[in-house]
């Protein structure tokens, strides 16, 4: 399928602007529109030069039944409070849907689920391949080594950061919970401060840093007696998230609906 009619949720973030930049220069995508909220600074602009790639000739607009209307695919990485209408919209126009926007609530992810009945959607909590990638041998891991080997998972990212621990520690934390078939809320720990006594056996620890602009580091560590072993990815550019959403949305236009994940891009799941 060559000319795919992308549309850009959030398109004057910092994961917009990366996202248009990428879209631009693959040739069998065509940016045919950009999204964002009514307060916008930027409505009315020309997403490329905001993207800093000069003018494209798509004008970032918060007009929604324009945005959707003749678009194959939507990329979402806006926020939680314009998803419900985002999905509704896609779902009206039958348009196929990656989101990578992270602390969805449970309404959100019930809307998510009934939404992908009728449109094809990729969620996401990080759209790098390589993180993807930590995430399958993260959950294969877990499995082969018993609860003897500690979990630690570690992650710094920068100052401008509002949660903790970040969507990727967590969905690292779930693999580990899966891999050893054990209930990842009951068995996570996120603060350690003061007397906390001896380490509870089984359970997965998380650890979070905030600093400068590091873009996002991740360390899974299981430590067991005399040796550790680690699976760690640096991400020193968001670019790659943006390459893993485009490269999502090619996939996604394929598929019948369904909600899917990275892996399943990846064939990891089979």
């Amino acid at each position: 399928m060559t000319d795919i009619k992308v549309g850009i949720c959030g398109a004057s973030g910092k994961m917009g602007r990366s996202i248009i930049k990428v879209v631009h220069s693959d040739k069998d995508m065509k940016l045919s529109g950009a999204l964002e909220a009514s307060n916008n600074p930027f409505l009315g602009k020309d997403c490329g030069v905001i993207a800093g790639i000069g003018s494209l000739g798509t004008n970032i607009t918060d007009k929604r039944d324009l945005f959707f209307n003749n678009l194959d695919v939507v990329i979402d990485f806006s926020s939680t409070n314009v998803i419900s209408e985002n999905l509704k919209a896609a779902v009206e126009l039958n348009c196929s849907y990656v989101l990578g926007t992270t602390g969805l609530d449970n309404d959100l992810i019930d809307l998510i689920n009934a939404c992908s009945k009728n449109i094809p959607i990729i969620m996401s909590s990080n759209m790098s391949l390589g993180v993807n990638i930590a995430l399958h041998i993260t959950n294969k891991i877990a499995g082969l080594l018993d609860e003897s080997y500690d979990v630690e998972i570690q992650e710094i990212h920068h100052n401008e950061k509002i949660d903790a621990p970040s969507g990727t520690a967590l969905a690292l934390g779930k693999e580990v919970a899966k891999g050893r078939n054990i209930n990842f809320e009951k068995n996570s720990t996120y603060s350690r401060h003061g007397s906390t006594g001896k380490r509870i056996k089984g359970s997965i620890g998380f650890s979070a840093q905030r600093g400068g602009d590091v873009v996002g580091d991740h360390v899974v560590s299981f430590v067991g007696l005399s040796e550790r072993l680690e699976i760690v990815h640096k991400a020193s550019n968001r670019i790659i998230f943006a390459n893993g959403a485009v490269k999502g949305a090619k996939w996604l236009v394929r598929q019948p609906p369904g909600l899917y994940d990275m892996k399943d891009m990846l064939g990891l799941n089979k």
